[in-house]
C-alpha cells in the first residue's frame, strides 16, 4: 500500500528540516480552502458512510434532505466522495443550491463525485475536517463508520469545550443511531464523563422537513 501524507506525518520525531518543510505544505491546504471557500454562507454540512449505493433507502434520504435544505436557500458541504455525501452534493445540485465537497487523498483514491460545484482535495484529515466544521451552521449525520463516529463526537467536543456555537446536530436514520441514546445518557451521563447539558444540541429525526426546522431555529454560543 502506497503511504500518503498523513501516514508519514505521523511516524513520530523526525528529522526537523523534513517536518519544517511539512508544515509549509500544510500551510498551502489551510490556504487553499480559505481562500476558494472565504465567501460560503449558511452552509450546512453532511457526514455519512461512502459506502452506500444510490438505491439504499440511507442514499436517499441524503439527497431529499439536501435537496430541501438547498431550496431553502443554504449552501451544502460534504466529504466530497461517494455514498451519502454524492447523495447530498446531488440533492444540494438539483435544488440549484450551491454544493461544494472537500475530498481527502487516500492510498485507496476516493475520487471525487461529479455534484460538485467547488470541489477541494486535502492531503490531511485534519485540514479537511476544519474546512468541514469551520463553514458550516449546521451539521447532518447520516449513518456511517469510525470516520463518520470521529466526526460527531469532535463536533461534541468542539460545542462542550465553546470552541465553536452549539450548532444543530442532526442525527438521521434513527434505526441505526438508536443505541446512541442510551450510550450518552445511561452510560456516559450516569458516570459523570459529560454533564447534561452536553445532550442538548444532539437531535434525531428522520423527517427532512424536521431538519430544515431544527436548522432555522435560534442557536447559542456557550461561554464556559
Amino acid at each position: 500500500m502506497k503511504h500518503d501524507a498523513d501516514f508519514n506525518l505521523l511516524q513520530g520525531a523526525q528529522n526537523y528540516s523534513l517536518d519544517l518543510w511539512r508544515s509549509f505544505r500544510i500551510w498551502r491546504q489551510f490556504r487553499k480552502g480559505f481562500t476558494k471557500l472565504g465567501n460560503v454562507k449558511k452552509c450546512v454540512t453532511f457526514f455519512g458512510s461512502a459506502r452506500f449505493p444510490e438505491d439504499h433507502e440511507y442514499y436517499k434520504l441524503a439527497y431529499e434532505t439536501a435537496y430541501q435544505i438547498g431550496q431553502a436557500g443554504y449552501t451544502i458541504m460534504t466529504g466530497g466522495g461517494p455514498g451519502i455525501m454524492e447523495a447530498a452534493n446531488r440533492g444540494a445540485k438539483d435544488a440549484g443550491a450551491l454544493s461544494i465537497g472537500c475530498n481527502i487523498k487516500l492510498p485507496i483514491e476516493q475520487l471525487p463525485n461529479p455534484y460538485q460545484d467547488i470541489s477541494l482535495s486535502f492531503d490531511h484529515f485534519f485540514v479537511r475536517k476544519v474546512m468541514l466544521l469551520k463553514y458550516s451552521q449546521a451539521y447532518i449525520l447520516l449513518p456511517g463508520g469510525f470516520g463518520t463516529m470521529d466526526e460527531i463526537f469532535e463536533t461534541a467536543t468542539l460545542m462542550q469545550t465553546g470552541k465553536i456555537c452549539d450548532f444543530p446536530v442532526i442525527t438521521m436514520g434513527s434505526a441505526y443511531w438508536k443505541q446512541l441514546g442510551p450510550f450518552l445518557d445511561k452510560t456516559m451521563l450516569e458516570l459523570g464523563t459529560i454533564d447534561e447539558r452536553d445532550l442538548n444540541f444532539i437531535k434525531m429525526t428522520d423527517d427532512p422537513k424536521e431538519a430544515l426546522d431544527i436548522i432555522k431555529s435560534p442557536h447559542t454560543c456557550r461561554i464556559n
